[in-house]
């Protein structure tokens, strides 16, 4: 595929910022990728693994002369990494981002944005609990899929651009407007990882009782609600700081289901049962339909050798 950025800068080198590289290495979409982690470490690690063309010990040096800057810090962070950047940013560049919320990703950023520079969020739909500048992989977005959300008045050839960009990256795009992809996402991401944490905390205080049989005899439901526990710990955090309304709207209305199947129980009501847990299963069969997943074991995520 032909180059679409001359020069592509990543802030962040974590799992989504790496397998970006490694789909942009594979894909040939852009001549030179620079880099930049806040720890020391991480730039080491990016450097001794050859992650991006060149490592820069400031976001500044790396957004410097880049056609497209993405920002893949916790959302928390984006603000004061674009304030950061701001100065260098040359005119006419796009600025996007890989963030699970859109509302206060644009509130922080798009106000430390100089005026010729074209802020296009973003937000990939794919990852695994790996974090770190060796998590990622050029496979990590194929068929996947990649949000876009423009703002009133973006330009659209960057938009149609960066959706071009992520397409060639192995994603399908849409786009969707910043409070309904909050929304959507406190649906299908932000609110499942909260019940998840919350079930493995329970677990974990059963554990001290039943010493180590919890761990020890865990079955595939509890096994896969640690996998998504397993996420990084600071970009959940923000998340939840960042879409609080969307996400207790979703918890107050999971509360009202988890009440209603807890009275079915408690009354006997198997007709009850049966009938949510089948128009449940049905929306396991689409997404494994809709090719988000597969009905392998383990969700074909356990390589056979």
């Amino acid at each position: 595929m032909s180059v679409i950025y001359d020069r592509v800068a990543l802030i962040g080198l974590g799992l989504i910022a790496s397998s970006m590289f490694h789909a942009i290495r594979r894909a040939g979409v852009a001549r030179e990728v620079t880099g930049h982690a806040r720890s020391p470490e991480t730039r080491a690690i990016a450097r001794e693994t050859g992650l991006c063309d060149r490592v820069c010990d400031s976001a500044a040096e790396a957004a410097e002369g880049a056609d497209l800057v993405v920002l893949c810090v916790p959302v928390g962070a984006m603000g004061e990494v674009a304030a950061g950047i701001g100065p260098v940013l040359k005119p006419g560049a796009t600025v996007s981002d890989v963030g699970s919320v859109k509302k206060a990703v644009i509130e922080a950023v798009a106000p430390n944005l100089p005026e010729g520079v074209h802020f296009v969020p973003a937000h990939p739909l794919a990852g695994t609990e790996h974090s770190g500048p060796r998590s990622g992989f050029a496979e990590l977005f194929d068929n996947r899929w990649c949000l876009i959300v423009p703002q009133p008045g973006s330009d659209r050839a960057a938009v149609e651009r960066l959706e071009t960009f992520w397409q060639a990256l192995g994603s399908h795009t849409d786009e969707m407007d910043a409070e309904h992809h909050d929304l959507v996402l406190a649906v299908t991401s932000h609110a499942p990882h909260l019940i998840a944490y919350t079930m493995v905390g329970v677990a974990d205080d059963l554990r001290r009782v039943t010493d180590t049989e919890v761990i020890k005899y865990s079955a595939a439901g509890f096994r896969d609600f640690t996998r998504i526990a397993a996420s990084d710990p600071t970009m959940w955090r923000d998340v939840f700081l960042n879409n609080r309304e969307a996400t207790l709207e979703i918890l107050g209305r999971f509360t009202e289901e988890l009440f209603a199947l807890q009275r079915a129980i408690r009354t006997g009501d198997g007709d009850h049962l049966h009938a949510y847990f089948t128009r449940t299963r049905a929306i396991r069969r689409g997404i494994i339909e809709a090719g988000q997943d597969t009905d392998a074991p383990d969700f074909g995520r356990v390589k056979k050798e």
